[in-house]
């Protein structure tokens, strides 16, 4: 069976349905373990309904497209893009616009809602709806402007006056004297040669911020011959252009000569700073009749513009509003968006199809959907029946086209998925170590997080999540994918927190222990059969709960979690490389299945897998002088006499393993390259009798190369050199990766010892004072050590575990069959687009 599996013809010639080698190993059977297979064809499109066409292949079926255009850059569609992109520009237009507008929000994020509705809009309503109401926007905003810049003026002229009131003087009188205007009239300097010459004044509005720069700007044009005074504005001013409320000051600024150049430079510099400049009132009488008229002025704006947004509400009320016909749906303006994304997606796709008398375009399909796009197809061709249908055509894909990776995930696989793909996408049907990560990745992470507390609480986040996804799906798209890791998260560091007997640094007396202290001097004695001769078996699930707090605790808890660590960690590498044998058997890579994936299992099993039967087999047989493993291991590899063997004859299989371990680094190394070369020269001397040329970069490119050609001449020398790396990198890396699988035992100490110091220096040091001191100091002890536990252990650490769990699955994992490189299949689906936009 396995000879025909490798002697089976080429797969695409290969009926998996029909072939019984395949059918018995499951072949056929893809989505899980294997992307899906693809199919690639060519659909034709009558060019009058093509548009309907795509549109219902987008909403039902699983099509990627491809461009056939690229080379040409012919869109024969591009001005309904440009059409789209004006209305795409309204429409941000109107968002913010609205978003100024203090009304009720926007009715988002009912998707399906406008799907079983989007049929009643088309893209010529549309535009005309669309382009009358941007150009009564555009009129609205200009009046409101200029409406604003009158009511500014307003403010900012009363604002002055006012100042001119309380600098004159008269703010609080009633009437002026006739002494009074004469002394604002009589020269300051009567005597001096200069009393003829009177004082002149600049008034105006300047923004705050810029008071200092202003007033500098000033002092340097008239070299210091002024006086500038400033009075802040009590209530903010809008600005008309960017409807942001501004803070600025009345400045009024004092200079001899009433005319001049003084004026002129002072004016000047003004007029750079972009102030508003007003009159400045000659007599305290002019100045309370021009208040009178201003605050009248100004109410009469307000009027103006609360009439002005009054009518403004109403126009929007219609485009914030469900459309009549579909009153649970999104808000009209929001409906017209998701219109316009679709629409222009679906004219982008219309544009990579080459025009004629028909349109057609190449795509890839799962062969398992085939039927259905036909029959979906078929239906939208009777709609119409006096017109030519589509016609999708099986075809046979372009030399070295390697198909789209296509993996089917629901909302539970989706988050591993991505975390593989993050790494790099899965070549066509080559295994998916996502499958595998659904269980491993929250596995390995509960080993680093283990404590019953904080898992608990990872738990019941990740239960809320679940709990309330709807309302995540577009305001936290992240955290809606995640929450099924979350969940998987907690519940495996909860269930090593049970393992580990582990409840925030306290251990649990789930059940009695295994231990007993009959004289009370804290020498615990244990009461279960230690020989495993038949007796009382040990304490029943987990570590037992007298090892907290005892003397050699650390010594014991670090030496299980070690030893647990490195069990693991090899049975993860040993899947992964019985995945890299699957790889070679789908492939029907004989050469690397024999070459390759047998002597790799030989070296991890005969070297590390015996180091993992001699840790379960110290567990569960008691020994009076047992052997040290790390020992035992130098002796195996230096060929050295071990002293203390696990039983009798276990030193002479120990040699026997490492002799296989080292006979299987030649046999990784030197035959492939040799028989490539033998395959090579065949392949040529077949090619010169049919009077053929051989095309290397197919042979270098296929199945029987090993992965190693990349399109180029085949070079002995290049392959030889790869090999030597490979094997190296393989038989040092297994050896690095065992190791680096102790971050798990450090990460689980590291949480563990945390929580105790966090415990010991916070709520147990409350609980050591006397009454009632200790109720008081329990109080905020609690407070600081939930604060530290969120921070440092419910933060930090699940983000540190989570980054190291990544890792193990990354590099020692994946690198024992993963190659990677493929092309995600990236279908025409308009609930996704939609979707993302709306996320967006």
């Amino acid at each position: 069976l396995w000879l025909n599996i490798f002697c089976c013809s080429d797969r695409a010639a290969c009926c998996l349905s029909d072939c019984q080698c395949c059918a018995e190993l499951g072949v056929a059977d893809m989505g899980l373990l294997r992307s899906e297979e693809m199919k690639y064809g060519l659909l034709v499109l009558p060019v009058q309904d093509a548009r309907r066409y795509i549109e219902r292949v987008g909403k039902g079926t699983n099509i990627q497209f491809e461009d056939m255009n690229a080379h040409h850059m012919r869109r024969p569609y591009r001005k309904h893009i440009q059409r789209i992109d004006e209305l795409e520009r309204i429409l941000r237009f109107m968002f913010d616009e609205l978003s100024r507008l203090e009304v009720c929000g926007i009715t988002q994020n009912k998707l399906n809602e406008y799907l079983d509705f989007d049929g009643n809009y088309k893209l010529d309503e549309v535009e005309v709806d669309l382009q009358q109401l941007y150009a009564n926007f555009v009129k609205f905003k200009g009046n409101n402007t200029v409406l604003l810049n009158e009511k500014n003026q307003a403010v900012e002229e009363s604002e002055v006056i006012t100042a001119a009131l309380q600098i004159l003087g008269s703010a609080g009188s009633t009437a002026p004297s006739s002494g009074e205007t004469e002394s604002l009239r009589k020269p300051m300097l009567e005597d001096d040669a200069l009393g003829g010459r009177r004082l002149g004044y600049v008034a105006g509005v300047v923004l705050k911020v810029d008071e200092q720069r202003f007033s500098r700007a000033v002092w340097r044009a008239s070299r210091g011959n002024v006086f500038v005074q400033f009075s802040p504005i009590s209530q903010k001013v809008e600005d008309p252009k960017t409807g942001q409320a501004v803070d600025k000051s009345v400045f009024v600024i004092y200079f001899q000569g009433s005319e001049g150049s003084m004026k002129d430079r002072i004016v000047k510099v003004c007029t750079a700073f972009g102030v508003n400049m007003y009159a400045w009132p000659s007599n305290p009488e002019i100045t309370r009749q021009r208040d009178v008229f201003l605050k009248t002025q100004l109410q009469d704006k307000d009027k103006a513009l609360q009439a002005y947004l009054k009518f403004l509400y109403n126009e929007t009320k219609d485009l914030v509003a469900p459309h009549p016909q579909n009153a649970t749906g999104n808000s009209k303006i929001e409906d017209w968006r998701l219109f316009c994304t679709k629409e222009k997606a679906i004219y982008n796709i219309l544009n990579q199809c080459e025009e004629g008398m028909i349109l057609r375009v190449n795509v890839w399909y799962p062969t398992a959907e085939e039927a259905q796009i036909k029959g979906i197809l078929k239906n939208e061709s009777d709609v119409t029946p006096d017109s030519s249908g589509a016609v999708l055509n099986a075809d046979r894909p372009p030399k070295h086209a390697m198909p789209p990776t296509y993996i089917r995930t629901n909302e539970y696989t989706e988050a591993f998925q991505e975390v593989v793909d993050t790494y790099g996408i899965p070549r066509y049907q080559e295994a998916n170590p996502a499958l595998f990560a659904t269980v491993t990745f929250p596995f390995i992470f509960g080993m680093m997080y283990g404590d019953i507390g904080h898992g608990m609480i990872l738990l019941l986040a990740g239960a809320w999540l679940v709990q309330n996804a709807e309302s995540l799906r577009f305001t936290q798209p992240v955290l809606f994918m995640a929450r099924y890791m979350l969940l998987s998260m907690g519940i495996f560091a909860t269930f090593a927190g049970f393992m580990y007997n582990d409840f925030f640094s306290i251990g649990l007396q789930l059940f009695p222990s295994g231990f007993e202290d009959p004289d009370g001097d804290g020498q615990w004695t244990p009461t279960y059969d230690v020989t495993n001769s038949g007796g009382k078996g040990p304490y029943p699930f987990g570590v037992d709960w007298a090892w907290h707090g005892a003397g050699n605790e650390l010594l014991y808890i670090n030496s299980m979690k070690m030893k647990l660590s490195v069990l693991f960690g090899v049975l993860q590498m040993t899947l992964g490389l019985l995945l890299r044998w699957s790889n070679a058997v789908y492939d029907r890579n004989l050469t690397d299945f024999i070459f390759e994936c047998i002597p790799m299992m030989v070296f991890m099993l005969c070297f590390f897998g015996w180091m993992d039967v001699m840790i379960l087999y110290k567990w569960t047989h008691p020994i009076d002088d047992s052997p040290n493993i790390i020992n035992s291991l130098i002796c195996m590899a230096m060929g050295q006499k071990d002293n203390n063997p696990l039983w009798p004859g276990s030193v002479e299989l120990a040699q026997k393993l490492m002799m296989y371990t080292v006979l299987s680094v030649p046999l990784m190394l030197f035959p492939k390259p040799f028989i490539l070369l033998w395959q090579h020269n065949r392949a040529e001397k077949q090619a010169q009798a049919k009077g053929h040329r051989l095309l290397e970069d197919a042979e270098s490119a296929g199945p029987s190369s090993g992965g190693h050609g990349h399109g180029e001449e085949f070079e002995f020398g290049e392959i030889f050199i790869h090999q030597i790396i490979e094997t190296i990198e393989y038989v040092l890396g297994t050896v690095s990766h065992t190791a680096s699988y102790l971050r798990i035992w450090a990460l689980s100490l590291a949480h563990q010892q945390l929580s105790l110091v966090f415990f010991q220096k916070t709520l147990n040091m409350g609980l050591e004072m006397s009454f009632p001191a200790n109720g008081i100091m329990l109080y905020f002890m609690f407070g600081a050590w939930f604060g530290i536990t969120c921070c440092v252990l419910l933060g930090m650490d699940v983000l540190e575990c989570f980054l190291h769990t990544l890792r193990l699955h990354w590099v020692e994992f994946q690198s024992k069959f993963y190659k990677a490189g493929g092309e995600k299949f990236a279908p025409f689906n308009i609930r996704k687009l939609l979707s993302d936009s709306t996320t967006d």
